[in-house]
């Protein structure tokens, strides 16, 4: 059997939650000399985990469960208080709706911005531009700044943007909650043909049927902790 391509040991990622909330200077002040007490919260919670390469992975579970976090860590966004995260590969994260794109830029020029950032070059990035366009149906907007775009028009362009990065991973974190149907489907589809080209997809979603029928393994996730299914 090859090394697993992502690779977590006893991994553990922990939040401080205030008791109160001190928003306003006035508050501050009053309570200078009284030390804020918190609560510790384990959005991860001692979890080990092996993944191949060319698995497609569900990951579901309640909001809250720590799956986001999960990819986060393994996206390199967060970093473990405790254990060893070990990725062999180069990944492609589509993680929270519009983050990496400016508002106040087109969208245009948010596809080079934002692949940029992600790893391809500028003549890459010139070849794929109309792939990407054609991919997220936004032909007509692209001369638009991306603040006046909807949720579903922003998340068409982010992973239209991730999918055509050459990386080993791809980690994705509820594309599929927005948008039509059809375009839901298109991004189902464009998944199974990165994994049919060999990548690795971890995927996030409510949708358990979607995930039963596309997904290798299901991981389940409650309260920090992983049960493989």
């Amino acid at each position: 059997m090859p090394e697993p391509i992502i690779e977590l040991k006893n991994v553990t990622k922990t939040f401080k939650l205030p008791h109160e909330r001190r928003d306003s200077l006035k508050e501050h002040l009053f309570n200078f000399w009284r030390p804020r007490t918190y609560e510790i919260i384990k959005a991860v919670d001692d979890v080990s985990l092996s993944i191949q390469p060319g698995e497609f992975v569900g990951i579901i579970g309640p909001n809250g469960s720590g799956k986001s976090t999960l990819l986060k860590l393994i996206a390199g966004v967060l970093y473990p208080n405790e254990g060893s995260i070990t990725v062999r590969g180069r990944i492609s994260p589509f993680l929270e709706l519009g983050v990496g794109f400016q508002p106040e830029l087109s969208g245009h020029d948010n596809v080079y911005l934002y692949a940029a950032i992600l790893g391809l070059s500028p003549r890459q990035i010139r070849e794929r531009y109309k792939q990407i366009v054609a991919f997220a149906e936004l032909d007509r907007f692209m001369d638009q700044k991306v603040k006046n775009y909807s949720t579903g028009m922003q998340m068409r362009l982010a992973f239209a943007i991730t999918s055509h990065v050459d990386a080993d991973i791809l980690l994705v974190d509820e594309a599929l909650a927005v948008g039509d149907e059809s375009f839901q489907k298109k991004c189902l589809d464009k998944m199974r043909n990165l994994k049919e080209e060999g990548k690795t997809i971890l995927l996030i979603s409510h949708n358990l049927n979607s995930v039963r029928e596309n997904c290798q393994k299901i991981i389940e996730m409650g309260m920090g902790k992983i049960n493989e299914q």
